[in-house]
């Protein structure tokens, strides 16, 4: 390894645990087509409560995208790395290799990374590589293509689309040759792999003993995240302490990415702390939910407090307003009188349960619902859809971002 990759190593977050906390990553969403339909990916939904692969607020020229990283780079100094995940696969969409053209030139400080499903990656490799690309991530989810064929409904190939085992063994072909010419050309390579019980888990320790012997440095094992409107919609996700075995029996063969936190294709900020509202234009939400607001549109709402009043907190830490309403781990609720705050209790939240479709209004209504007796909601960021329920139950809910305190309550 050269010493420029062994620094830029150091400094990518997804490829080096002790980066994660201290390195920022920006994911750039200039890539919405893609030329696979994997069973359990649906891009249809775009809303701000979200977080998972597939999901942006907006899809970016090649030149607003560099516009943007310009902003974010002000704002974020420790940004490291500018990656191009999505939403679809960034080989089937002329956009990447511009942007990356375009980001390489402007930013060369900046390490270049890009996701794929490694089905137009032998033909692309040498071409990557040229632009700047050193890291790169492949999703495999089976080395056989008859578990393969469980998993991809089709596959889009030189102009034919392909089904079932045909359809994956002509992706797994390409993938394995994709991932061989990267590793001799001399990138970084991570395999994700999404864990399905049932269809691919059993398989997944042979799939990682195959990468390897490709060179790969590291491997990703996700969890099935079943999303409504998919053929996986109704499959269990694996349970932590399943991922957690299957990890340690793979990892007796090559590292392991155990920090991993399925990031959303327009992700900006450390891993687990995404700020991507904080940058965000409004756009409407194809998930029905409508405009999504963020910290570039603050509430300007002053709270009565001759009170008492009950005012929810979505915080991480007890000390800053720091998480959206749909997303947060947990809420404070204080009891508000004349200028003085109070704490009551703290209501946590199943944060496993953040899918779509149905399934997320379910899980804002459930937050909702434990918080029924607060009259305010002050939040980081919330989207039209959990906006317009709090309000119809006569709610006030204020975006704001910062130490809880009586800026945070705006008390006087």
């Amino acid at each position: 390894m050269d010493r420029k990759l062994e620094e830029a190593l150091k400094e990518h977050p997804c490829y080096s645990r002790e980066a994660h906390e201290k390195f920022a990553r920006m994911h750039i969403p200039v890539a919405p087509k893609c030329n696979i339909q994997c069973n359990y990916c649906n891009r249809k939904y775009d809303c701000s409560n979200e977080s998972r692969p597939g999901v942006t607020s907006e899809v970016l020229s090649p030149e607003e995208a560099v516009e943007k990283i310009r902003v974010v780079k002000e704002k974020i100094p420790y940004l490291s790395v500018i990656g191009v995940a999505g939403p679809g696969d960034p080989l089937a969409n002329d956009e990447t290799f511009r942007a990356l053209e375009l980001v390489n030139k402007e930013f060369p400080e900046l390490t270049l990374c890009v996701s794929t499903n490694g089905l137009a990656l032998p033909e692309n490799a040498q071409r990557l590589y040229d632009l700047g690309v050193r890291f790169l991530t492949v999703t495999m989810n089976a080395s056989d293509p008859s578990v393969g064929g469980m998993v991809y409904d089709r596959v889009k190939w030189e102009g034919r689309t392909y089904s079932g085992k045909e359809g994956a063994e002509i992706l797994l072909r390409n993938q394995l040759d994709g991932v061989k010419k990267c590793v001799d050309l001399g990138m970084m390579v991570k395999i994700n792999i999404v864990m399905i019980p049932g269809i691919n888990d059993e398989h997944i320790p042979e799939l990682v003993k195959r990468v390897k012997a490709l060179g790969v440095y590291i491997v990703n094992i996700l969890p099935l995240i079943p999303v409504d409107g998919t053929r996986f919609s109704d499959r269990r996700a694996p349970t932590p302490e399943e991922r957690k075995r299957l990890m340690d029996v793979c990892e007796l063969d090559v590292k392991m990415m155990r920090h991993c936190k399925q990031c959303r294709a327009d992700a900006i900020g450390l891993l687990g702390e995404d700020r991507s509202s904080e940058f965000m234009r409004m756009r409407s939400c194809q998930a029905g939910c409508g405009p999504s607001l963020g910290n570039s549109e603050p509430s300007l709402i002053k709270i009565d407090n001759s009170g008492p009043i009950r005012v929810a907190v979505a915080t991480s830490d007890g000390k800053t307003v720091d998480s959206g309403f749909g997303n947060a781990s947990r809420f404070d609720v204080y009891s508000v009188t004349n200028g003085e705050a109070k704490f009551i209790r703290t209501v946590k939240v199943d944060t496993t349960k953040q899918v779509a479709g149905k399934l997320h209004k379910e899980h804002i209504e459930s937050i909702a619902d434990s918080l029924d007796d607060c009259s305010v909601f002050v939040v980081k960021e919330i989207g039209h859809m959990p906006s317009k329920l709090l309000m119809g139950r006569g709610k006030i809910v204020r975006v704001f971002q910062g130490p809880i305190g009586k800026e945070a309550f705006m008390l006087d």
